[in-house]
């Protein structure tokens, strides 16, 4: 925009015309001037919103990993305070310390042959003693092949012909055992290993190469083998009390999909599906008739589970907190962090001491605090005008009792 000054004439012919005159000239100038003042506030809203998008990554809001891309975030940073824990194990952690066996697979016996002094044969003398070191080592493996072979024999007193019976899935002339299967699925389950890596590992270790296709079987048979303790996972998951979900992007034959997880403390039910909204989750049958508390990252399609209560997960609300801080300068925001955190170990410190409940002292401490810091973030973040639209600082503040503390729950918040 370009302010358009009075002329050294206009200026003249105004002062002639007197006071009135020369106010209206200069008051079309502050108008220019407050058009010009509210376009550069808005270019700078503008350009503070695009520095706060470009500042987030999975660190500090709710972003996945996959998308910080080359750029990744300094893995120095944490949510936790210098000071709070030291370095190392923590106060009763179980080592791994290697430790003498009462009860060893083997032992060789080293005999000493002739003295070290004299070089007397020592040959026909008892030991008095012995001195051992144990080695922990893993023995060479291969492929065992096990030939079953049944009788056929003929009846002496009826000529008819009889045979043996194979074992119970011994069904074809050639094939793998429950060993080879369960390794080729513990490997793609358990660790994640790819099908064909998972093959090269066989040959690599056992010196006998399966087939891709052995593999992918081996996969669905254990699909099918653990179908009745799915259930039953997920039929527990929907009678708990406290339920955590969450969904995370991944790559199905080159294609977006997405896991679907529910979890509690002890168990935890996946499901992948090429959605991520309700369709999904509702076939992945744990939140439909859910009735207790669910965890959740605010996303909105949880919040269209109305038989459930809700709460929100304050890992996340840490990690927008510290953005907030970092980006806006926002101390309101460091504030509610450590509430947050405070509030915590309170629940944690009475929990070991058999408590079921925080006090009602310390919970009205806590909520007194949690509005106060609350009122000051709205203080310093007024709420936008409804047209002007986008994401702002404000929008983060959007907090309320109703997930982020729901003191009134016990420990039923998580």
């Amino acid at each position: 925009m370009n302010i358009r000054m009075p002329t050294r004439e206009e200026i003249h012919i105004a002062f002639e015309q007197g006071e009135e005159a020369v106010a209206g000239l200069f008051k079309g100038v502050g108008k220019q001037l407050e058009e010009l003042a509210g376009q550069m506030e808005r270019q700078a809203a503008a350009v503070k919103e695009l520095q706060a998008r470009l500042a987030k990554n999975s660190r500090n809001s709710s972003k996945p990993p996959s998308s910080d891309g080359y750029g990744k975030p300094k893995r120095t940073e944490s949510l936790r305070k210098p000071g709070q824990k030291p370095n190392g194990g923590q106060p009763g952690h179980e080592g791994q310390t290697l430790k003498q066996s009462e009860h060893p697979d083997r032992i060789e016996i080293h005999a000493a042959e002739a003295c070290q002094e004299c070089a007397a044969s020592l040959a026909g003398v008892a030991a008095v003693a012995h001195e051992e070191r144990q080695v922990f080592d893993i023995p060479a493996i291969r492929i065992e092949v096990t030939a079953h072979r049944v009788e056929v024999k003929v009846c002496p007193v009826c000529g008819a012909e009889n045979r043996g019976c194979f074992p119970g899935g011994v069904a074809g002339p050639v094939q793998y055992g429950d060993g080879v299967k369960t390794w080729a699925a513990y490997f793609q389950n358990r660790h994640f290993v790819p099908v064909a890596r998972t093959a090269q590992i066989f040959e690599d270790l056992l010196g006998h190469r399966i087939a891709e296709g052995t593999v992918v079987r081996a996969g669905r048979e254990l699909s099918a083998f653990v179908e009745p303790a799915t259930a039953a996972v997920k039929e527990r998951l929907r009678q708990a009390e406290v339920l955590h979900a969450d969904e995370s992007g991944l790559r199905v034959k080159g294609k977006l999909h997405w896991l679907h997880v529910a979890s509690t403390e002890r168990l935890t039910d996946y499901a992948v599906h090429a959605r991520r909204g309700k369709a999904a989750m509702d076939e992945a049958g744990v939140l439909p008739g859910f009735k207790g508390r669910v965890i959740h990252d605010h996303w909105k399609t949880y919040f269209g589970y109305g038989d459930c209560a809700h709460g929100l997960c304050n890992a996340h609300h840490l990690r927008e907190l510290q953005w907030l801080e970092k980006q806006y300068g926002q101390r309101w925001a460091a504030a509610m962090a450590g509430l947050l955190v405070e509030i915590k170990e309170a629940v944690e410190t009475a929990k070991e001491d058999g408590a079921g409940a925080l006090p009602a002292g310390p919970l009205a401490d806590f909520e007194r605090r949690y509005d106060g810091i609350v009122k000051a973030g709205y203080e310093v973040n007024p709420p936008p005008p409804v047209a002007q639209g986008g994401e702002t600082c404000w929008r983060a503040l959007n907090f309320d009792h109703s997930f982020a503390l729901n003191f009134d729950q016990g420990w039923r918040a998580g």
